[in-house]
């Protein structure tokens, strides 16, 4: 409470030294909106937050104007509470990627018709592995103890899922116990999925294709040639 009360009060300070607004970043609103970036870079004792996470924030309150326009209007219908808002949303979202942040607003604004509020922001933005199309981490464990070799031809459901995998040891999976194996499997998946809400991009190097047929087929003469100093070679 004391660093949101804080947030609040910078907000304020702020408010009262320039009454002026910035144009609406997007949606059909003639009020002004208010940038949070502008709020913070503004004022001298704010809190050092990172700039693509205070543009998720402002794109994210752009969007949702947009999408709910008249709840949107209900719920900030000055300048004051949008920006005393947005502090307040950037300080508990401090956890997540911007990426993370991004994807969760578009959950949101495809599967619900009311503006949501910040505890079902933070779930949705807790829901990472459905976001970014990762399975949990005991469906990923389970996938990784069974998946055939070679594990770089297989079809994994997420290439964090090989990458854990691989970094937890392949032999180590197959015969230690789930009791050993697991808390070291969750611990690299868990690595590889924030790897993958920050952006980053998982490519798995692929075997070559085996080819269907011989290029140039082996006559019999020649194959018993070859068995024949096999034989000798192993003194059969």
């Amino acid at each position: 409470m004391q660093k949101i009360n804080s947030l609040i009060e910078q907000a304020n300070r702020k408010l009262k030294k320039d009454s002026s607004s910035s144009p609406t970043e997007v949606g059909p609103s003639k009020r002004p909106t208010s940038s949070l970036e502008d709020a913070t870079d503004s004022d001298s004792e704010s809190v050092d937050f990172p700039l693509d996470r205070v543009d998720a924030i402002n794109n994210v309150f752009a969007e949702f104007e947009f999408a709910y326009h008249n709840q949107f209007h209900k719920a900030f219908s000055d300048h004051e509470s949008l920006t005393i808002a947005k502090k307040y949303w950037l300080s508990s979202l401090e956890e997540y990627s911007p990426s993370q942040i991004t994807a969760a607003a578009k959950k949101i604004i495809k599967s619900q018709e009311y503006l949501p509020t910040i505890a079902t922001f933070l779930r949705a933005c807790e829901d990472g592995y459905d976001l970014f199309g990762l399975p949990t981490a005991q469906l990923a464990f389970r996938e990784a103890c069974h998946a055939p070799s070679p594990k770089s031809a297989y079809d994994w459901s997420h290439e964090a899922v090989y990458f854990a995998g691989k970094a937890t040891g392949w032999f180590l999976l197959a015969n230690e116990s789930e009791s050993v194996s697991f808390p070291l499997f969750e611990y690299n998946y868990s690595l590889m999925v924030r790897n993958v809400m920050r952006g980053e991009k998982l490519n798995i190097e692929r075997p070559p294709a085996l080819s269907r047929k011989l290029e140039h087929p082996v006559s019999k003469k020649e194959l018993k040639s070859r068995i024949s100093r096999l034989r000798k070679e192993l003194s059969f």
